[in-house]
């Protein structure tokens, strides 16, 4: 019998908890028993395992990161909607690293094709639309947004810019001024 109060969707969120405080990867089924002072085999009724429990906070970081992103992008367009996107994600990596984390964690196809990825891309696209971009300029376009997202935010967590001037603040502002006017002004195919 399950334990009263503990949930599937309980179980997600404090491993979503436990992901932010100890890192993503340290997240296990034993974990979060050991969180709820449990015996691992009574989570067992609401998980499969650790990969499961690791699929369920991906699942979750994305959702929460595109309500975020949504809500940042709403009325905006041009390079307004860039950094309006490019801060929401920064600022959730910011404050929940360890869905973060997630986030970037490989979900197999169809999984991914029914999860709040396909509304990332689809925002994406929608903020590409305001540089007149067309395939698959777009998709080269989409690529690079995540790459530099992506690697800006895991090197600014890794502490890569904290020892040189200037601040990380303002490199990410000429980051995000460097992505407007290349957008803009997309190479033709060589």
């Amino acid at each position: 019998m399950a334990r009263a109060g503990l949930t599937t969707e309980r179980l997600t969120r404090a491993g979503a908890e436990l992901a932010d405080e100890l890192g993503f990867e340290q997240v296990t089924v034993s974990a979060l028993a050991r969180r709820f002072d449990v015996k691992v085999a009574s989570l067992y009724s609401h998980l499969k395992n650790s990969q499961d429990l690791r699929t369920r906070i991906a699942l979750l970081a994305l959702e929460e990161l595109a309500d975020r992103a949504a809500d940042a992008l709403a009325g905006r367009a041009g390079k307004d909607a860039l950094a309006a996107f490019a801060n929401a994600y920064r600022d959730y990596a910011r404050e929940h690293p360890g869905r973060w984390a997630a986030a970037q964690f490989r979900l197999d196809p169809e999984t991914a094709a029914t999860s709040a990825g396909v509304r990332h891309a689809q925002m994406t696209r929608a903020i590409l639309r305001g540089y007149d971009l067309t395939e698959p300029d777009q998709t080269h376009a989409v690529r690079l947004l995540g790459s530099v997202f992506n690697g800006y935010v895991g090197l600014e967590a890794a502490g890569g810019f904290d020892h040189s001037a200037p601040g990380s603040q303002e490199s990410w502002e000429r980051t995000l001024d460097a992505l407007d006017a290349l957008l803009r002004n997309w190479p033709a195919p060589s």
